[in-house]
């Protein structure tokens, strides 16, 4: 077991055990890896107690020295990827250069967040009252919490961390209870290279709700981020409208991926297959429903069958291996529901569409479904799983219909060369994301997040940092 493996809360730069513990499984083969604490209630209130007294320091250290203690983890998540990865491998099942990829993605966020703690600005206001003079300064919000989903264990931690820290807030996270074993890593990792003691707060549970609930009702606690499903957003929503905390969502989505008639077909599929397969489908901009114009439809799935065929599946440990597991039962039980019920409701299975038995009970073979329409139930929710389900359109002014035709506006993607056609079409998407002839859209320089019912907020960029400072106005008078 790596020395990265840790199995205890922890807080104010303790490892804390508790009586009670839970099991972390290889979603590969039911295996169990080790057991960890199980936070409560009365951990997680001397978490945020440790987090504001952390915070009254960390606050006021200087931008120089946060930025750099920022860089000394960059570093330290890069030296140690390797090992991030298999352990990230083994709680959530994708493939190890996946996960190692993800790691250094994740690393990223925090090299990106160290460079803005030494770009918060403020401004001084042009002169209107010849007596006084008004500044503008940016303070970090205080005490933040962390909410975070199993999918990206490493990357969703730095992404809500980094710019906590940047801007000088303490934090408190709670891991997802399929794979907590990341983020006890990074908190190692940080500790290990001088971030104080109380700045970061990790607490894995098994009970969510009502941890969640303490973090977002608490007056300590100023600003809380969550990943996650849309309906476990709209509770936290009102539990910290309860003392009008600073929130920001990153929810669920039901990204289109539209094929045009005037796109390179080869490259599109190509950028289908890097977004959709991504972490087995199991992301919240995956391709969610792909829609081919009606004239290139036979050859576009032609050449996505073919694609999909090639891939391999198994263990994450293994070499040459594409995909690996879903995470557990649910989420194979989910995207069997849905391919079955589209078939029985007329569409088409042109690969896949069946449990691997062979490989494990969580291994889902990589799935085309053709002839779906708007009406059925693999359109309407969002899929999470390695099935790509395909349908048509005619006009372009149907295409962008049915894209928006949803409650969800997180991605969004399209394929297609007319110069005035991708600005009508990246300018018609109700989307806080577009991609055009491109798969991937994520990056730490990028703006993350989404409209309508995927969320509010953004995660990185120069944006991302906003979300954990406060404006305050300085108006001096008297100076004449």
């Amino acid at each position: 077991m790596s020395s990265l493996t840790k199995q205890d809360c922890f807080i104010e730069g303790h490892w804390v055990p508790t009586e009670k513990r839970f099991a972390v499984t290889n979603p590969a083969n039911g295996e169990v890896i080790t057991e960890v604490a199980d936070a409560d209630g009365d951990l997680t209130q001397r978490a945020i107690n440790a987090a504001e007294t952390a915070l009254a320091k960390w606050r006021t250290t200087s931008t120089q020295e946060r930025a750099a203690l920022l860089r000394k983890w960059h570093q330290a998540i890069i030296d140690n990827k390797q090992a991030l990865g298999e352990l990230m491998s083994a709680e959530q099942g994708k493939p190890v250069a996946e996960a190692v990829g993800e790691v250094e993605y994740g690393a990223s966020f925090v090299d990106w967040f160290a460079g803005e703690a030494e770009r918060i600005n403020g401004d001084i206001l042009p002169i209107t009252d010849n007596s006084k003079r008004v500044m503008v300064i940016k303070q970090p919000v205080g005490v933040c919490a962390a909410i975070t989903p199993w999918n990206f264990p490493n990357a969703m931690i730095t992404r809500k961390v980094a710019p906590a820290l940047a801007a000088g807030c303490t934090i408190v996270v709670k891991p997802p209870q399929l794979t907590p074993l990341s983020s006890l890593a990074l908190a190692q990792l940080a500790s290990e290279v001088g971030i104080p003691d109380g700045v970061i707060n990790i607490l894995p549970t098994t009970d969510s709700k009502t941890v969640g609930e303490i973090l977002a009702t608490s007056k300590q606690v100023r600003k809380l981020s969550f990943t996650g499903s849309t309906g476990v957003g709209k509770i936290l929503m009102k539990q910290c409208a309860e003392n009008i905390k600073k929130i920001s969502l990153e929810l669920g989505g039901n990204a289109p991926f539209i094929v045009f008639d005037d796109a390179d077909l080869d490259e599109a599929a190509e950028q289908l297959m890097a977004c959709k397969f991504r972490n087995g489908g199991q992301t919240c901009i995956s391709a969610n429903r792909v829609l081919v114009q009606d004239s290139v439809k036979d050859e576009f799935v032609k050449k996505i069958v073919a694609k999909v065929k090639a891939l391999n599946v198994g263990p994450g440990d293994k070499e040459n291996v594409d995909l690996g597991p879903l995470i557990d039962q649910d989420a194979v039980d989910k995207v069997q529901r849905l391919v079955i019920s589209a078939k029985s409701d007329g569409a088409t299975i042109e690969a896949g569409g069946s449990v691997m038995t062979e490989l494990g009970d969580l291994f889902y073979a990589p799935t085309v479904v053709s002839g779906v329409t708007q009406e059925m139930d693999i359109t309407q929710e969002e899929i999470f799983g390695p099935v790509i389900a395909i349908s048509t359109f005619e006009t372009e002014e149907e295409a962008v219909q049915q894209a928006n035709d949803t409650p969800f506006g997180l991605a969004s993607y399209f394929a297609a060369k007319d110069t005035a056609r991708i600005f009508r079409v990246s300018e018609g998407l109700e989307y806080g994301m577009v991609g055009v002839n491109t798969g991937g859209i994520s990056h730490a320089y990028n703006p993350f997040g989404g409209i309508k019912e995927s969320g509010i907020g953004r995660e990185g960029s120069k944006y991302g940092i906003d979300e954990y400072l406060e404006i305050k106005t300085i108006t001096l008078g008297g100076l004449e």
